[in-house]
């Protein structure tokens, strides 16, 4: 099992070492085109599609039509989405360099809420009705995105983020507010989301943080769910294309909220079932398939869905190479426990002790395996995954002699396997 697990991470690795070193090849003309775009790109608030002047063509073009109808539409109303849309036109705010400059203090260092690979992400003050830069008194936070120059892929990323989240709007997405292009700098302004990622709820072990209860946890799935489905339900269907805990965002309240679109992609167009396209997001949530062919479904979300799932039930990351040899890769590991009820118990994250019950746990383990099937066409649609979701939700809390069950058996798994495992 062990060779065959080396033998497959080794082919992954290849795929993504080809996939970077073509984008370091385009990393230096990619440089010169921002600074020449940037001072042509512009939206046409007036049509129902968006303009931009460049030459390489990208989400943009993608999204438009000479007719001024997009292909980007919304489908019938579904009960997955209550409340969401897809705007005729953007509703942003475009930001001068000087506004954000002044939003963030001039980027000042203790203003940074984190870094990713697009670049820094920023604390901001605007004002809450004409989100224009603000002092505290009447400020509202927000989060900035500053991309890095030295990006690879920051202003395809960037392109995409304002396409996409500048119509789309969904409880369960993240709020985009604003952007700014000017010369080379890039950046994108959205809601704060108070309780960080949903990453650093599952891995962070620090009494700063409290750990998810089983009832948040399936109230977090469930949001982002919805989310994936209102994306996947337009008429023509977006992939979303890197769904990962790090990914998903937390309010005050904990409702998840998809962000970073800097991947998606526009579904296949009508008669096909994938689009075919350079592989690309984050190894242990994309598909085998995917990373194999380049083949693109919405399925490939649901897969990832699936690998954010097993992590909300076990508390481990899906990569740990801190772990023994045919344990690092969580998916590999631990699909064999989730058909049965005793394995099941064996790997849920102690940390819910007490506060499921053993037919909910199974439930929510074969939910999270048939999301990791190996073909798309068995895996279920993110529609059925968001009522499979809200039927275990619904089952009662468990009464105190299964409680004692999942205790036992929970910290077997954790003290045999886990530890140190949190990242």
């Amino acid at each position: 099992m062990s060779n065959n697990y080396d033998n497959w991470e080794r082919l992954v690795g290849a795929v993504l070492r080809r996939e970077q070193f073509r984008q370091l090849a385009l990393a230096h003309s990619r440089e010169s085109s921002i600074s020449s775009v940037s001072s042509s790109f512009s939206f046409s608030f007036e049509s129902l599609h968006l303009e931009a002047s460049y030459s390489n063509g990208g989400v943009l073009s993608e999204m438009s039509s000479s007719a001024g109808l997009s292909r980007f539409s919304a489908a019938a109303s579904d009960d997955t989405c209550v409340s969401g849309e897809i705007l005729p036109t953007p509703n942003l705010k475009n930001y001068t360099f000087a506004d954000l400059n002044k939003a963030t203090k001039n980027f000042k260092s203790d203003m940074v809420l984190g870094e990713g690979s697009f670049g820094t992400v920023f604390k901001g003050l605007v004002d809450s009705k004409t989100l224009s830069p603000s002092k505290v008194r009447n400020g509202m936070l927000v989060a900035i995105k500053k991309l890095n120059l030295k990006s690879f892929h920051g202003y395809e990323e960037w392109q995409a983020v304002v396409n996409f989240l500048g119509r789309l709007s969904h409880p369960n997405l993240i709020k985009l507010l604003g952007y700014c292009c000017k010369d080379k700098e890039l950046l994108l302004v959205y809601e704060f989301m108070q309780r960080g990622s949903l990453e650093n709820h599952l891995f962070i072990r620090s009494v700063a943080i409290e750990p998810l209860s089983w009832d948040k946890r399936l109230k977090i799935a469930i949001g982002a769910a919805r989310g994936l489905a209102f994306l996947h339900i337009s008429d023509t269907q977006v992939i979303y294309r890197d769904f990962k805990a790090s990914n998903i965002l937390l309010d005050g309240n904990y409702n998840a909220k998809i962000s970073d679109f800097g991947l998606a992609k526009l579904g296949p167009s009508e008669g096909n079932s994938h689009v075919t396209t350079r592989v690309k997001g984050t190894y242990g949530y994309a598909t085998p398939e995917y990373i194999a062919t380049g083949y693109l479904h919405v399925k490939s979300d649901v897969y990832g869905f699936g690998v954010v799932l097993l992590e909300m039930l076990t508390g481990l990351p899906v990569l740990d190479y801190k772990r023994p040899i045919g344990q690092r890769d969580l998916v590999f590991y631990a699909k064999p426990f989730l058909s049965q009820k005793r394995k099941v118990m064996s790997i849920m994250d102690a940390r819910m002790d007490g506060q499921y019950s053993s037919k909910a746990a199974l439930q929510a383990s074969q939910l999270t395996l048939r999301c990791l099937e190996s073909e798309p066409i068995k895996r279920p649609s993110i529609k059925e995954v968001v009522e499979a979701l809200e039927q275990i939700a619904a089952i009662g809390i468990p009464k105190e002699s299964n409680s004692k069950s999942v205790h036992s058996s929970s910290h077997h798994y954790h003290h045999g396997y886990s530890v140190g495992s949190g990242r």
